[in-house]
Order: C-alpha cells, then structure tokens, then sequence
C-alpha cells in the first residue's frame, strides 16, 4: 500500500479522520480522507472523501474533479486538510479569509 508523500504536511482535522493513499494510475495516487465516526445511513462503515491525487514521479499535487478524474495542478500550501480543490472567492469573500 503507498504511503503519503513527505511534503504532505496536512494533519487530519480531527480524531475520527486520517488519510489514505491508494494506487490511481501507474505514477498516480489518489489520497483519501477517512473518517471513522459511525453513521446510521452506511451501517457504521467508515466514509471516505477525496482529498486530492499526487504524482509520485513528478510531485505535483493535482486537485480532484470527482474521485475518479485528476483535475487541474495546485500548490500545496493553497489547500486545506480537508480538500486539495482551490476556492473560487469573490473579492469580497477573499478579503475575510
């Protein structure tokens, strides 16, 4: 099973969550965010989210369109330790961030 990569600093934001790493494409992982909680709607499985893909040969991180299409490439300290995808903020709402 593949591991995170070193530049991945993000720490799970919280105690019931932690990421996975998971084969994509040949130089491509997938890196998934679990969290154990028990919900009522899966029967108590955990649930998963896509947090983003990471090329292994070229260590670029690539923002997710859905769990299984790559999207477009992004800086890694333009993410958050939920989601690799970028916010689209007016400039209004970027002035409060």
């Amino acid at each position: 099973m593949p591991e995170l990569p070193i530049s991945f600093t993000h720490e799970p934001p919280g105690t019931t969550f932690k990421y996975e790493v998971r084969e994509f494409k040949r130089n491509v992982v997938a890196i998934w965010l679990r969290n154990s909680r028990r919900f009522v709607f899966n029967a108590g499985d955990p649930t998963y989210t896509i947090w983003g893909f990471y090329n292994t040969k070229t260590g670029i991180y690539y923002a997710p369109i859905n769990s299984s299409k790559q999207g477009d490439s992004v800086d890694f300290n333009s993410t958050t330790p939920y989601s690799a995808m970028q916010l689209n903020l007016n400039p209004l709402e970027a002035a409060f961030l």
